[in-house]
């Protein structure tokens, strides 16, 4: 039987016989490093089940493993070692906190600084689950153990793998690598927002890359996903400190280049993945979004609003029909998940200069009453209103302001005339619809039908009216 087919009392044998033979030698020093590697890889095995792997899963055992993941003589040695405590931190969260309390949690951070790939994943993916279930001081790791820059210096070193024109220059080790070093940034920004500022050097190697990548055929699965995921998190505002003299989202060489790439995602994205989807992997690139225009010179500011607003040549249909990416949005934006749906009135909002009769002349009155309300925002009285003051780069009155859609392009009605008893019912059938809405608090008009009855525009049937 091989040693990982092991289990029970033999299994538990094995791993205590490996582990004693290891804290033996940090006296004796008898082995060599090879057998020192290949006793590390045999408990590796043993530990990727914890069932009778118990001395693996201990204060001694996490600590023996921490000692030579960190002294070990050689990379290979201080390699295996440290796999086998990913492993364990991986399979059994309370060795998080078992693993921090070793107090080699400062001296893996001076590790980081490698160009070995292999040496980098194993190195960040610890640090990554040391985020969760332990009390690792993070602080301490990026002021006195350069955590920050070392996880800096690897976002640059793998933007160099990536040539302005040819295939990336990355193995699989290197952008296995490079995703478990954008978990850590992605994890340590959020949970630690103050931090954050200490990965803003990478920004530009995040964009760098982002922009020289194909974008894959699912857009937002894979190394994409951890690049814009930490995009989101980190300090795009230069609010905490400023780093650059120009900011590197908007390059003097093509303002608009990342811009575009990033909006060219979102395309592919929300033609691709079904809402449920989208409601978990597109809002850190929609708040990435909404950031970047809020920041944007005017140049790229008028770009975003360009590719993601209803042009008015997208006015032949009723806005959400059409095939264009800004339709696709607005009917995402009525869809029962509330992070997508948020995120992409959020955005539609921030691209009408967070004005509400903006917001309407641009996605009309049907799209923006349910958001304006969510907000607690005052709704233009009627839909009309939010076209009634027109600059020579707005809408105009031929457009229908419930649907967007020109009036000219609506179908016309060629059914028979509705007669008085029809004209009735549905006049009926509409003062019920706005007392419901009053009552809900989404508009705040006059009911129309009651309106016409005040002002003598309605006129009661008599009971033997002829309908015919």
């Amino acid at each position: 039987m091989s040693f990982n087919q092991l289990q029970g009392a033999a299994k538990l044998q094995q791993v205590t016989q490996l582990l004693g033979t290891l804290t033996k030698d940090l006296q004796e020093k008898q082995l060599s490093p090879t057998q020192k590697v290949q006793t590390l890889l045999q408990l590796r095995q043993y530990g990727t089940n914890p069932v009778d792997a118990g001395p693996i899963y201990c204060s001694d055992g996490i600590g023996l493993l921490a000692r030579y993941g960190i002294e070990g003589e050689t990379a290979d040695v201080r390699r295996a070692a440290l796999r086998c405590v990913a492993n364990a931190l991986l399979l059994d969260s309370s060795m998080r906190q078992v693993f921090a309390d070793t107090g080699y949690g400062g001296r893996l951070a001076e590790s980081l600084k490698t160009d070995n790939s292999e040496d980098e994943m194993v190195t960040s993916r610890i640090l990554f689950l040391s985020t969760y279930d332990s009390n690792m001081d993070f602080d301490v790791l990026i002021n006195k153990h350069s955590l920050g820059d070392n996880v800096n210096y690897q976002l640059s070193r793998h933007a160099k793998q990536f040539p302005k024109s040819g295939r990336p220059r990355l193995t699989q080790m290197d952008e296995l690598a490079l995703i478990d070093t954008l978990k850590l940034i992605f994890n340590v920004s959020k949970l630690y927002p103050d931090l954050a500022v200490t990965f803003s050097p990478s920004i530009p190697h995040i964009l760098k890359i982002i922009s020289r990548m194909e974008i894959p055929a699912k857009p937002l699965d894979g190394l994409i996903s951890y690049l814009i995921n930490s995009l989101s998190v980190l300090d795009l505002e230069e609010k905490k400190e400023k780093h650059f003299e120009s900011n590197p989202l908007f390059p003097k060489f093509n303002q608009n280049c990342n811009v575009d790439k990033l909006i060219n995602i979102l395309d592919q994205a929300v033609s691709l993945y079904r809402p449920e989807e989208l409601e978990e992997k597109a809002v850190p690139l929609l708040h990435s979004l909404i950031i970047i225009h809020e920041i944007a010179p005017d140049g790229p500011r008028k770009y975003m609003q360009w590719l993601l607003l209803p042009e008015d040549n997208d006015r032949s249909l009723p806005i959400g029909r059409s095939d264009t990416l800004a339709s696709k949005l607005l009917q995402l934006s009525t869809s029962p998940y509330p992070n997508l749906k948020t995120g992409i009135s959020e955005l539609m909002f921030v691209l009408s200069g967070k004005d509400a009769e903006n917001l309407t002349r641009r996605i009309g009155y049907g799209f923006a009453a349910g958001f304006l309300a969510s907000r607690g925002m005052e709704i233009p009285q009627t839909a009309g209103e939010a076209f009634a003051t027109t600059n020579a780069d707005d809408l105009d009155s031929e457009v229908n302001p419930i649907t967007g859609q020109r009036w000219a392009a609506e179908p016309k009605d060629e059914g028979p005339p509705m007669t008085d008893e029809e004209k009735e019912r549905e006049a009926e059938r509409l003062f019920v619809l706005f007392e419901r809405a009053k009552a809900n608090g989404l508009i705040t008009m006059e009911n129309p039908v009651a309106q016409a009855v005040r002002e003598g525009r309605f006129e009661e049937l008599p009971d033997d009216a002829d309908s015919d």
